[in-house]
């Protein structure tokens, strides 16, 4: 795990110290997908049901200007979008089937589909989703355990996706912790969604374009979250 930048307030106790996650990638993800990589921010919340000012902002800075090049660009051409599909069928997962979030995001929009709107930090996760070409997936951490692993899915792992039904994770790249897979590029399980009353949360910046294309991206995250959700106690970090 690759420190990149960390902000830390120490009023906070020993114990939140502690709760720090330890995100690492497996062997068997470098060895399919060397530029596979994970952008990780960790911090304190109170997540809103909603934030004008965020829907504000992609209305007048992102809605527009990506319709356009939705219209004369395909999907595949996206920023990020072609490594993502390439890394996808490399560990033998369809990514017609199994799309990336960020692609199904792009297709939405491609539609005339209005923002998906959940809360505010949901929100704020897709719209830097739009922005970067990135997956995006933010994760109660009262609900999993702070050793994180990105691995491979293998034969019957499944979990419930948040407003779908139950996915298969064979071959799929995904989290997970001592329990089991709660997160991937395509779709997040309810177990560890975000909700009004999750108060510490590790968003992961899903790359499979290697480190150079992640740090914008990750950069954006930070100024999002912090702009658009309040969120505290901030902390930045790479795996991979």
């Amino acid at each position: 795990m690759k420190p990149l930048r960390c902000f830390v307030k120490f009023s906070k106790s020993d114990e939140h110290l502690m709760s720090f996650p330890n995100v690492t990638i497996d062997a068997s993800i470098k060895a399919v997908w060397p530029e596979a990589a994970l952008g990780c921010l960790y911090y304190a919340v109170s997540v809103a049901s909603e934030n004008s000012a965020l829907l504000e902002y992609y209305a007048n800075n992102v809605e527009a200007q990506l319709t356009r090049q939705l219209a004369t660009t395909e999907l595949a051409d996206m920023p990020n979008i072609r490594e993502g599909r390439s890394a996808y069928k490399a560990f033998g997962a369809n990514p017609g089937r199994y799309r990336i979030s960020s692609e199904a995001l792009y297709r939405r929009l491609r539609q005339g589909k209005a923002l998906y709107t959940v809360n505010a930090l949901v929100d704020t996760n897709n719209v830097i989703s739009l922005e970067t070409g990135f997956s995006l997936g933010s994760y109660d951490m009262a609900r999993i355990e702070n050793d994180i692993v990105f691995r491979p899915g293998i034969a019957g792992e499944s979990y419930e996706g948040i407003g779908k039904s139950i996915i298969p994770l064979e071959n799929i790249p995904l989290l997970a912790d001592r329990s089991g897979p709660f997160g991937c590029p395509t779709s997040d399980s309810t177990r560890a969604m975000i909700t009004l009353e999750s108060q510490q949360v590790l968003t992961v910046l899903y790359s499979f374009s290697g480190n150079a294309a992640l740090d914008a991206a990750l950069s954006m995250a930070e100024r999002h979250l912090t702009r658009f959700c309040l969120v505290t106690d901030m902390q930045v970090f790479k795996a991979g």
